[in-house]
Order: C-alpha cells, then sequence, then structure tokens
C-alpha cells in the first residue's frame, strides 16, 4: 500500500484556532486568575486544601484545550491510494467526545458518527477519531464544532461526500439554567453525495441510529 504525505503549510500557534492571533498570558497569570476566581466563589485561595488548586486547574486546562496546538489538517496529510476497488462509504460510529461549551465553559459530553465517500484515496480510521479529538478539546458549540469537522475531511481528502452526526448532553443545561438533564442536542452536516441524495442520507443516519445496530 503506497502512502502519500501532503506537504502542508507551517502556521504560527495561533493560526491553529479561531479568530485572531492571540497572546497567552503565562502560566503564573493563569494560576492568578484561578486564584481569583476561587475567591469570587467565596472561598479562601490560601486554605491548605485550595492551595495547589491553581497549579492543578492550568494543567487540566492543557489538557482540555490542547486542540488549539494541533491542525486537523495535518492530521488527514497521509492518505493511501490502494482501495482494492473498494466504493462505498468508510464510517466511524459512536467516537466518544468530550469539549467544553464556549458560552459557560461547561463540559458537554457525547459520541460522533463520521462517515465518507472517498474518491480514489482513504486516510487510516483513527484519523478521523482524531480530528474529532482535535476539535473538540477547544471552547465549541457543537453546531460549529459538527461543521468543523465536516468541513476539514471534505477539504483534506476530496471525497465524494462527508457526512458528521453528533448527539451531545450538555452540561451548562443540566446542571444550570433550566437544570434538565439527559436532554440530547442532535447536529448534523453533509456534503457532496450525502448533502445531495438523499438515500445515502438516509443510510448514514440509519447505520447512525439504533436502526441501524441490529
Amino acid at each position: 500500500m503506497d502512502a502519500t504525505v501532503k506537504k502542508l503549510p507551517t502556521r504560527p500557534q495561533a493560526e491553529l484556532g479561531r479568530g485572531p492571533a492571540i497572546i497567552r498570558p503565562s502560566r503564573e497569570e493563569a494560576e492568578e486568575a484561578v486564584r481569583t476566581l476561587i475567591a469570587y466563589a467565596g472561598d479562601d485561595p490560601d486554605r491548605e486544601g485550595l492551595r495547589e488548586t491553581p497549579r492543578r486547574v492550568t494543567s487540566a486546562y492543557d489538557e482540555f484545550f490542547g486542540g488549539y496546538r494541533e491542525n486537523p489538517e495535518e492530521v488527514l496529510s497521509r492518505t493511501f491510494d490502494e482501495v482494492a476497488g473498494y466504493d462505498d462509504i468508510v464510517m466511524l460510529r459512536d467516537i466518544e467526545l468530550h469539549s467544553h461549551c464556549e458560552h459557560h465553559m461547561i463540559p458537554f459530553v457525547g459520541k460522533a458518527h463520521v462517515a465518507y465517500f472517498p474518491t480514489d484515496r482513504v486516510v487510516g480510521i483513527s484519523k478521523l477519531a482524531r480530528v474529532v479529538e482535535v476539535f473538540a478539546r477547544r471552547l465549541q458549540t457543537q453546531e460549529t464544532m459538527t461543521a468543523q469537522i465536516a468541513e476539514t475531511i471534505d477539504k483534506a481528502l476530496k471525497p465524494k461526500g462527508v457526512a458528521v452526526m453528533i448527539e451531545a448532553v450538555h452540561q451548562c443545561m443540566s446542571i444550570r439554567g433550566v437544570k434538565k438533564p439527559h436532554v440530547a442536542t442532535i447536529t448534523t452536516q453533509f456534503t457532496g453525495i450525502f448533502k445531495e441524495d438523499p438515500a445515502q442520507q438516509a443510510r448514514f443516519m440509519m447505520l447512525a441510529t439504533d436502526r441501524g445496530r441490529t
């Protein structure tokens, strides 16, 4: 199997995220901000149980939002042209994701279902899951993340079509505001054959939902 690695231009870290370039605060400044939030919540950041919390929170942020340091197009840069005549969809179902709502910075948790209809090239299936992970580890809205995943796969692989469905439970709705737990939000995005052919779109939806699991 022959692999092709596309040469992509390197970009400053800030350009891997969304919006204009920003100046990242130092770790010390980030930890001080956490201390301020602890005090705002009504507790003493210097008491024993909270003394190390700013350091722990900052380390957790490095993990939660690691997607800003990755380029999702580079994840899909290595493709393979040996498909042995395969001419059908490639789908990953039930990709677990954990992200943070950009409005309240509270987690939302769910699953993504991703499919593409290749032309003459395919990508390692783990790379599709990795693209989901890159976008999930940023401050997000579910709608934007769904569109970003589909657009990135479509741009990088140039397939006949891409289909993405995300279903997630948002804690900003479960533990605050209307306080309605276990309510799932479902978003979809289709390109190419999945957008133009109702039969292909219906097939994807069947495979992504319980009807396709028997």
